[in-house]
């Protein structure tokens, strides 16, 4: 199966970037560079997921990247991170 969430990346002072999920109250990561930053949202996204599904918790759906608005003027980018859970 394959979920898209989209996630907001939030400039932070220092220059690394801290990744949320909307559609998921707690998913944080964070990366030292936009490289970094994708990768540890993806581990994050992945992590979370197979959390929910080992807890047999309900997956909420995810919301339309259009629907999405960053609260802070700092979060610069956002993008629909892909999870294919047979990489699970």
């Amino acid at each position: 199966m394959e979920y898209i969430y989209p996630a907001i990346f939030h400039e932070n002072d220092d220059g690394s970037l801290t990744i949320t999920y909307p559609d998921l109250p707690g998913c944080v990561s964070e990366g030292k560079n936009l490289g970094n930053a994708m990768i540890m949202a993806q581990a994050a996204l992945s992590e979370w997921i197979e959390y929910l599904n080992d807890n047999k918790q309900e997956l909420p759906s995810p919301s339309h990247i259009k629907d999405i608005k960053p609260l802070a003027a700092s979060s610069r980018a956002l993008s629909e991170l892909t999870l294919r859970t047979d990489a699970l």
